[in-house]
């Protein structure tokens, strides 16, 4: 169960960002060894960006309070004031940063329609424009999220990357991901975070989502690229001082809570799987690749909003994602007890719609 200022859920989905530290991780937290990071004296921080760079095939990397810092902190290292980043319409870069590229960095944005959020090479060469002088405005950078957020855990293919990572280079426009979840990528895919990595200038890893760091990710890219970063995160507010206390979290995650994502993965398909079999069209299973699940919930004869509050009435958080579409997210504070209980409240409401 898990305490809110909202009261007490029986079953919180809302998001893998609310994980909560665990006993082990405050104790490593409260023992770390500290210095001020903005004189690049923190080692516990410098440790963790090593670790973090070794594992995602990088030089180097910059930890960062937030995973949207550390994506426009990427942004920003590409793209110049008046050129264009591309991705698909549902990226959290284009779609949940608040428009910080064109308020912060002078960053325009065009998207292409995606499945769920599915990458694919064609997309982004179809809307790269480049070499065309003063006559429009020119792409400078390819986002990339994996997982996809916003497409239900979607995991993107290296295949499809790679392919992409091939154009780019052709045509001189930069590649970000967006890895979040990346973590969730590799467990779900087998594929190592190094090759992942290898084909991006930079990438954004979170520490507080499934790995229940509670703040911080972490961009990696060039040694250039994160001294450049590092002026950047402080003109963008983002100097800290002490953060080792905040890295030994994230150390402490990296060792203890990467494998055990297959968990978070486990449950969200059982889940899946019993509310398809409660109202057949609510859920394609097909979809459910990794901790996160999305709902068609008018399937059942819902509105998002209805669906929501009768489920958090019932105790069961969740999360609207459009008119009819709910998301449910597992995550290490979600156990198999949680899940049992969402399960018994989801599909009974899928059983009995409202009446109109």
């Amino acid at each position: 169960m898990t305490a809110t200022a909202a009261g007490v859920f029986k079953a919180d989905l809302l998001s893998d960002t609310l994980t909560k530290p665990s006993q082990a991780m405050r104790a490593a937290m409260a023992g770390a060894e500290v210095g001020d990071d903005v004189f690049g004296e923190d080692p516990t921080l410098r440790a963790l960006e090593e670790r973090v760079a070794d594992l995602l095939g990088q030089e180097a990397a910059l930890f960062t309070p937030s995973g949207s810092m550390a994506n426009q902190l990427g942004v920003r290292l590409h793209v110049r004031h008046g050129e264009e980043l591309i991705g698909d319409s549902l990226a959290h870069v284009v779609r949940a940063e608040l428009g910080a590229a064109a308020v912060l960095s002078g960053i325009s944005s065009r998207t292409w329609v995606s499945e769920r959020g599915r990458f694919r090479a064609d997309d982004a060469a179809s809307l790269m424009i480049t070499g065309v002088g003063p006559y429009q405005v020119c792409t400078a950078l390819v986002i990339v999220e994996n997982t996809h957020n916003f497409g239900g855990g979607t995991v993107q293919s290296i295949d499809e990357i790679r392919r992409a990572r091939e154009i780019t280079r052709e045509r001189g426009v930069a590649m970000h991901l967006d890895g979040a979840r990346l973590f969730n990528a590799h467990v779900a895919s087998g594929v190592p975070l190094s090759d992942y990595g290898h084909e991006f200038d930079t990438v954004s890893v979170c520490l507080s989502k499934g790995l229940g760091a509670p703040v911080g990710s972490v961009l990696a890219g060039s040694a250039a690229a994160m001294a450049e970063s590092r002026i950047w995160r402080k003109r963008f507010g983002g100097g800290m001082r002490q953060a080792g206390i905040l890295a030994a979290a994230g150390l402490y995650a990296l060792d203890h809570n990467i494998d055990r994502l297959v968990d978070d993965h486990a449950r969200a398909r059982r889940a899946a799987e019993a509310m398809a079999e409660a109202a057949p069209g609510s859920v394609d299973l097909a979809t459910v690749e990794t901790n996160i699940v999305i709902v068609d919930v008018a399937a059942a004869g819902w509105t998002s909003a209805a669906f929501v509050e009768a489920a958090l009435t019932a105790g069961v958080r969740t999360y609207a994602v459009g008119p009819g579409a709910v998301r449910l997210v597992w995550h290490l504070d979600v156990d198999d007890a949680a899940t049992d209980v969402a399960i018994d409240v989801l599909t009974a409401l899928l059983r009995s719609a409202p009446e109109a």
